[in-house]
């Protein structure tokens, strides 16, 4: 019997998991043969299952039989669709004391005049709209190393990790309500954000958004520097104003020293993107494992994507520390089912064809594999897109599924640093807070090895356990904010990936 070809999760579970693509024919568990050909990362039914009857994948509930399906049988869009279950909320009953550990794990970080650490020391410029986009990109680019002669207008500033400008497609032809007000608070968090240690903001000067109005809004006065292209003269100007301010502002940027600091300053964003059926086998328990690490030092993970975690929040509230934090959660559920189908979608379309390819059929099944990145111990606090986090242990902040939104909100309420598990082969990359990739599968990783940080095949591989990879994956954390750079740092990733969410009509 070839055990080593498939995995099986749990008990209950009615169907397996295939390590490796398995012809018809094979025997895969005690009388159990397999009908089809079973892509890898994919799901073999290991009983019969009548129609209408619930398939269960991790013991839970991932879409129920549209049609009879046999013992060995190819488990997927064909055979497996969503429907109606009760959740039993049960808000808080698991909720259980997290031991932090004696000796708290420190890295090397800069501590700046507030007291707040960063993993990064970046000079920002940032947009009000999308109008100064342009001009914004002009003045970064004036200090850009060139990969080709290798002039580097930062080499005489080593403490400085570069300058970086923050564009998107909005600030204007918006309502002035909850729209201009996500926005404003996305904007703000950024401003604020400790890997920033200087930021100054471009607008064109007749845009909704304007720059008066964001900074009171946003407190953000003394904090940057403000410039309108219509009021200081047009392109060339603004331009030149911008770089004068960079170079003055480097040479205070270059002072900072890193230090040892406590693993309590770290607040991470957990992400996933072009997901496969293996991420839940390997990658995000994985990350879950370091994200409990993380916690029990002292820090905070932030878990994301609100639609992919739709179908199973029911395990979430079950950590909730309170009611008020559970029915939060829920809250977030009802208003993400009646937003898609005003949207004229629906929660299940959420599913790409990758993640189909790669073995993932529902969003239940999608969104069971997902929450693993957030470990296990207690839900602290629910937040809305880009509010400040405030709460050590692990939060929840609603977000989109798209990944450069999500993490763009997680950044925006404070993430130093993010990690990112991928099967088909994200290469996500952020500014100013790094992004560590880690790889579902081996294969994978060995194709795209410049991109991907950490190989969690190895789980898959029978090399090392979850909690092995996850301690690996810990390390790494603790080294990549201390400055070694990720591999998508080393392609200059994260500038293009800055995406607010956008809400309402575009007028």
């Amino acid at each position: 019997m070839a055990t080593a070809q498939v995995i099986r999760l749990h008990a209950d579970d009615s169907v397996l998991i295939a390590r490796a693509s398995l012809p018809p024919g094979l025997e895969v568990a005690d009388g159990v043969t397999t009908v089809d050909r079973i892509p890898a990362g994919h799901k073999v039914a290991i009983k019969p299952i009548a129609q209408g009857e619930p398939i269960r994948r991790y013991g839970q509930i991932i879409g129920f039989a549209t049609q009879a399906i046999a013992p060995g049988q190819h488990v997927h869009t064909q055979n497996c669709g969503m429907g109606d279950f009760a959740k039993d909320y049960a808000y808080g009953v698991d909720v259980k004391p997290v031991p932090n550990f004696d000796l708290p794990a420190t890295f090397e970080g800069i501590r700046r005049a507030d007291g707040r650490v960063a993993t990064r020391n970046y000079i920002g410029i940032l947009t009000s709209v999308n109008c100064s986009a342009h001009v914004a990109g002009i003045v970064a680019d004036m200090f850009k190393k060139n990969p080709f002669t290798g002039d580097n207008p930062l080499a005489d500033y080593p403490n400085v990790d570069g300058v970086v400008a923050l564009t998107h497609k909005t600030g204007c032809g918006m309502t002035q309500d909850e729209p201009l007000a996500l926005l404003r608070r996305t904007l703000g968090g950024y401003a604020r954000h400790v890997n920033f240690s200087n930021v100054i903001v471009l607008g064109l000067g007749c845009e909704v958004n304007q720059i008066g109005g964001l900074m009171q809004e946003q407190k953000l006065a003394g904090r940057l520097r403000a410039m309108d292209i219509q009021e200081v003269g047009g392109t060339r100007k603004t331009v030149e104003a911008g770089v004068a301010f960079v170079k003055e502002a480097l040479a205070d940027a270059n002072k900072v020293k890193r230090e040892a600091v406590p693993a309590s300053e770290l607040t991470v964003a957990l992400q996933c993107g072009g997901s496969d059926g293996y991420s839940g086998v390997s990658a995000n328990p994985a990350l879950g494992a370091a994200s409990d690490l993380l916690v029990r030092h002292g820090g905070t993970v932030i878990l994301s994507e609100t639609p992919e975690t739709y179908g199973a929040e029911h395990l979430l509230t079950r950590r909730a520390v309170s009611r008020e934090v559970g029915e939060k959660l829920v809250g977030l559920m009802r208003w993400w089912e009646e937003y898609t189908q005003r949207e004229g979608a629906e929660m299940n379309a959420n599913p790409s064809p990758g993640n189909k390819a790669g073995g993932l059929t529902t969003i239940l099944e999608k969104s069971l594999g997902a929450m693993a990145k957030a470990g296990s111990t207690n839900l602290v606090d629910v937040l809305n897109y880009a509010e400040p986090v405030t709460k050590k242990g692990f939060v929840f902040m609603d977000t989109p599924g798209y990944d450069p939104v999500a993490a763009t909100g997680q950044v925006a309420g404070g993430a130093n640093l993010v990690c990112f598990t991928t099967g088909r082969g994200s290469v996500f990359g952020c500014k100013p807070a790094p992004s560590i990739k880690l790889a579902t599968n081996t294969p994978m990783y060995k194709r795209m090895e410049d991109d991907m940080d950490v190989n969690c095949g190895t789980i898959l591989d029978g090399e090392e356990s979850v909690q092995e990879c996850g301690q690996r994956i810990f390390d790494l954390i603790l080294k990549t904010a201390s400055g070694q750079p990720t591999k998508s740092e080393s392609f200059d990733f994260g500038g293009a990936e800055f995406a607010p969410w956008v809400l309402g009509a575009t007028m």
